[in-house]
């Protein structure tokens, strides 16, 4: 009765399973996972929601690229960036999920492959499988740093690849495409006539304070930059993102052609939203700001915390919401966070959420209220110093 792209193994796993049973007990939890951003106690301008109070949307006359007062709002924000954007280049979506159905729809006979980075997020899975499309991992190297293994990439590359994805930073390992990296990857695309689809959604987020390249500006390749207010704006419940086309002349209008059609069929994405992206987009520095001010803090609160002890690292982290801790393999990652939840009532996801390599990593997040991440990471050392020691 059911397709078989839908045979998930839908039981919770063990740590799912685990986290239920807390949470069913009563017990008090720290969540040191938790990246919703409208849960972590930040404070929104309220005159954000009066920009959904246009009496515009009261009416409904839909473009299936989305309102062009909202497409140039998404081009001002690249502008600012230092990125050229076209209007007609920008197709809105109600999530970057949607956008990536879109595009897979757009690339993807039943079958064809799609590359993309491990680690990384463990969404993309369900997303390619709805899609009947195979993803195919090329694997981020450490090394004082992430680096992409360029040549474990290109000999990836089979008769049945249709994209290479990347996700600028990455999540979780927080690492940006370096723009030389940017180039090789434009290039190989290029060669081997593939689409290049860029996840941006963390971009604002760099720790340093640095704006790095989007892939939106100028390239030669097929490109398909994602992102959208979610991360932007931290207002994922107002379901607003967005695709800009780009590359060669003649593939981006026959892409922008066939995702018209298919964003016709949809037509998901609000108008009043639409209405109040400029002003969203508008007041972004302000929330930016507490989210960066709250990264930063909880990110020197666990460096200062490792810097006592000496059985876990952090591994180096360049933008985005989280970090990765290294951790003495002692058992599975996700026997481990069981035991952290168990016994030391603090959740944390294992590693092997996100793909990496092999045991020995944990992941948190840093956007996680101060009064939960400190006595949090706190118990999570305290209880792996004692393991080790």
């Amino acid at each position: 009765m059911f397709a078989s792209r839908t045979g998930w193994a839908l039981a919770p796993n063990r740590f799912s399973a685990a986290l239920e049973r807390h949470r069913a007990s009563g017990r008090e939890a720290l969540d040191l996972t938790e990246s919703n951003p409208t849960r972590c106690g930040f404070a929104y301008d309220r005159s954000l929601l009066s920009a959904l109070a246009d009496q515009r949307g009261l009416a409904y006359d839909p473009d299936p690229k989305g309102l062009r007062a909202a497409r140039e709002a998404v081009c001002g924000y690249y502008r600012q960036r230092g990125a050229e954007a076209d209007p007609e280049h920008v197709i809105l979506t109600a999530s970057t999920s949607e956008g990536y159905s879109f595009i897979f729809r757009l690339l993807c006979e039943p079958g064809d492959e799609v590359l993309v980075p491990a680690p990384s997020y463990p969404l993309f899975e369900f997303l390619a499988s709805i899609q009947d499309v195979k993803l195919v991992s090329y694997p981020l190297l450490y090394d004082h740093g992430w680096q992409i293994d360029l040549h474990s990439l290109a000999a990836a590359v089979t008769s049945r690849t249709r994209a290479i994805l990347v996700v600028h930073p990455n999540n979780p390992t927080g690492s940006f495409v370096k723009p030389a990296e940017m180039d090789l990857f434009d290039a190989l695309c290029r060669e081997r006539e593939l689409a290049l689809v860029a996840d941006e959604v963390f971009l604002d987020y760099a720790h340093d304070g640095a704006a790095r390249p989007s892939f939106a500006s100028p390239r030669q390749a097929l490109t398909f930059t994602l992102s959208g207010i979610s991360k932007i704006c931290a207002l994922p419940q107002m379901k607003l993102a967005w695709i800009v086309a780009g590359g060669a002349p003649e593939l981006a209008r026959e892409a922008l052609a066939r995702l018209e059609v298919i964003a016709d069929t949809c037509l998901s994405v609000s108008t009043p939203v639409q209405l109040a992206l400029p002003e969203f987009l508008a007041q972004r520095d302000e929330i930016q700001r507490q989210v960066k001010e709250r990264v930063a803090a909880n990110l020197a609160e666990l460096d200062r915390q490792l810097a006592a002890q000496k059985s876990v690292r952090r591994l180096e982290v360049e933008g985005g919401w989280y970090a990765v801790l290294r951790v003495p393999v002692t058992r599975s990652d996700e026997e481990l966070a069981i035991a952290l939840l168990d016994e030391q009532s603090v959740v944390v996801h294992p590693g092997h959420f996100y793909d990496f390599p092999g045991e020995g990593y944990l992941v948190v997040s840093l956007i996680t209220p101060a009064e939960i991440f400190a006595p949090g990471i706190g118990r999570v050392l305290a209880a792996l110093e004692q393991i080790h020691g």
